[in-house]
């Protein structure tokens, strides 16, 4: 019997090496175990779609699969480190959506939304107006750090206006309900920091000039900085910008927790959980996700009490709508009211008016940033 001996080409080791690593890590995604939440990049992750037709016909289930094998491909923070150091080798500004920019900011790349898009949240915000002429509502929508610092971008970095958001936000709902536009009260020339230079989060000290403005809106005398002892808790805090550039050299930055002399102390009570916390958890200090020292993190549904004396309440209870950004301005609040109920439309999964009803709820605040407000279809379903 004659046998012919094998050749092994260039050609066929580089189609055997490719095989081996298409299905090497196609065995890996499978085998390896699953995580709902990334600490690294402090974000939840997506978990396994659910099938359904009405799923499969809206293109979402297609879009939730992507969204899945992206979230748990397999070392994919080393990959993105990778890009990051590749990308900063070329010299280049910008990685994974994410600009280095002057002072040491990082921004997040905003995209113009169109007018069309811009009013489906104004409509939807519109109409649940409508629907409780009873209640006083107020919407606070505060500018991110590239919205207010511009100047502060790479040289010929594309962005969309935050300000034009902001504008067109307050002619379409400015009759309907009250309109606080932080690029009214936030001065970009502060002598103190806004906003992290790391995180798409405002700083403390942002939060409290936003609730200043808020309480003279509604004609009560705001706490002022000599009302509090302001205390450094962490000076390691390299936010969500640093997480997804992974950007490096970076100086981190500092957080700070205003403690009212007043002595006031307040619990929340976490119906996600059925459990009663503190407004700060101080583990959240010695992990990635530093800015969840505030409330403890992201919440579907919350009730902040605090025992107040009766000339100090201006009023019983307030329902406040929000993002993140309300996570550092409300324990300001709690100077004012002794009742305050949290609702994360993005993790809420009852009816909003409902819960107003049955909580006897009149007085509603917004507290959005313009990147959030304007990409949130849970506003939508309002």
């Amino acid at each position: 019997m004659k046998f012919t001996s094998l050749k092994i080409t260039p050609q066929k080791m580089l189609v055997s090496g490719f095989l081996c690593a298409i299905f090497g890590m196609s065995g890996l995604f499978w085998v390896l175990p699953k995580t709902s939440f990334s600490e690294t990049e402090n974000r939840r992750l997506q978990q396994a779609p659910k099938f359904t037709w009405d799923h499969l016909i809206s293109k979402q289930f297609s879009e939730d699969t992507e969204a899945y094998i992206t979230d748990h491909f397999p070392w994919r923070t080393g990959w993105v480190q990778v890009k990051s150091e590749m990308e900063q080798a070329r010299l280049q500004q910008e990685n994974n959506g994410i600009y280095k920019g002057k002072d040491g900011y990082l921004f997040e790349k905003f995209n113009q939304p169109s007018d069309a898009d811009l009013a489906q949240y104004t409509e939807a915000i519109g109409r649940f107006v409508q629907r409780h002429p009873e209640s006083h509502m107020t919407l606070l929508l505060a500018p991110n750090s590239i919205g207010l610092y511009p100047e502060r971008l790479p040289k010929f970095a594309p962005y969309g206006s935050e300000a034009y958001v902001n504008q067109f936000v307050g002619t379409k709902l400015g009759q309907r309900l009250t309109y606080l536009n932080g690029f009214d009260f936030l001065p970009k020339d502060s002598t103190q920091p806004l906003y992290y230079r790391t995180d798409h989060h405002w700083t403390t000290y942002g939060a409290f000039l936003a609730y200043q403005n808020y309480a003279r809106h509604m004609q009560w005398t705001p706490e002022s900085l000599i009302d509090y002892n302001v205390h450094t808790v962490s000076d390691a805090f390299l936010g969500s910008y640093q997480t997804r550039s992974q950007y490096g050299g970076l100086t981190p930055d500092t957080i700070q927790m205003y403690d009212p002399k007043s002595g006031r102390s307040s619990t929340q009570y976490v119906a996600d959980t059925n459990q009663t916390i503190g407004l700060y958890d101080p583990s959240f200090l010695q992990r990635k996700d530093k800015y969840s020292y505030f409330l403890g993190g992201v919440h579907g549904l919350s009730v902040i009490h605090t025992q107040l004396p009766k000339n100090q309440t201006k009023i019983q209870k307030i329902l406040v709508i929000k993002d993140s950004y309300a996570h550092s301005f409300l324990p300001f609040l709690t100077a004012h009211i002794p009742e305050i109920h949290v609702i994360d439309s993005r993790y809420y999964n009852g009816n909003i008016s409902e819960y107003m009803t049955k909580n006897q709820i009149t007085e509603v605040l917004f507290v959005f940033n313009t990147a959030t407000f304007v990409d949130n279809p849970a506003l939508l379903k309002l």
